[in-house]
């Protein structure tokens, strides 16, 4: 696979994280298709078990996803800024603590955006808990999830 190739299989994968914190778009499903062109494109053993360990890791966040509470991030008050503040900690967190910085990054991003909107730090914590109890909890999952499988692909092609 060429190196352009490459580049458009990482690009629908940050697609699909965008996707995730998107309400309507189906990001886990982008995250899956763009491994499954690269492993049907570049067909090695190493392709193949990332396709199939993603494939069991995004089923098993759905099934997560099905047993937290629904989403009604809305009505909790979560905003489009509030998910960019979200998406990018996670992905900050993801690469600078390696895999579990995800989850503190998320957190921090609701919790920087919360500060930053009412001032307080009480009022900030309160509002955190409050989105994570709203389905919060459930993006984490799916977004975390996403994040495994994009780490994953990385490390297949950087040193597979």
């Amino acid at each position: 696979m060429g190196v352009w190739e490459l580049l458009l299989v990482g690009l629908v994968m940050l697609f699909g994280l965008v996707g995730v914190l998107v309400p309507g778009v189906p990001g886990s499903w982008l995250v899956w298709a763009a491994v499954l062109w690269w492993a049907l494109k570049d067909p090695q053993p190493v392709a193949w078990f990332v396709l199939v360990s993603a494939t069991v890791a995004l089923l098993l966040s759905q099934v997560v996803r099905w047993a937290l509470p629904p989403r009604r991030l809305r009505e909790s008050g979560a905003t489009p800024r509030m998910a960019v503040y979200a998406g990018t900690g996670a992905f900050l967190g993801f690469f600078l603590v390696p895999v579990l910085g995800a989850i503190p990054g998320f957190m921090a991003g609701v919790y920087v955006c919360e500060r930053r909107r009412l001032g307080r730090h009480g009022e900030a914590r309160a509002a955190l808990r409050q989105a994570m109890r709203s389905g919060g909890s459930s993006v984490l999952a799916e977004l975390f999830t996403c994040l495994l499988v994009m780490g994953a692909w990385l490390g297949a092609v950087l040193w597979g």
